[in-house]
């Protein structure tokens, strides 16, 4: 994982809404994507007997199911710390191998970065 002191705008704004969905559905994670052509997608946790998502692959299905083709980031505000294997999976998938994943703690600091692949 890699420091990200001075984040783009764009970066700021995913972690940002992503800290709010964690913060607003009292969830334990909360994550948002931003697609190829700028749009956003804001999820938290996924948490009911039949069905589990952490909230970043639940962000990653919310962009599929709306139509985007790839990926250009992904944020995770969690106190783990870092970006579960899974997880990184679902933004490959859609993004590719080299899509930054920032991962944030529930402050909405950044701690680093990773990549997807």
């Amino acid at each position: 994982m890699t420091e990200t002191p001075d984040l783009d705008p764009e970066d700021r704004k995913i972690v940002t809404l992503a800290r709010s969905a964690r913060a607003r559905n009292g969830v334990p994670e909360g994550a948002a994507v931003r697609d190829e052509t700028g749009r956003t997608y804001v999820a938290g946790t996924v948490a009911l007997d039949s069905l589990k998502l952490s909230a970043l692959r639940t962000a990653v299905a919310m962009a599929v199911a709306s139509g985007a083709k790839s990926l250009e980031a992904a944020a995770v505000v969690t106190e783990a710390e870092s970006a579960s294997e899974e997880d990184r999976a679902a933004v490959r998938d859609l993004g590719g191998a080299g899509t930054p994943v920032l991962v944030a703690g529930p402050d909405g600091a950044v701690r680093g970065t990773v990549s997807a692949g």
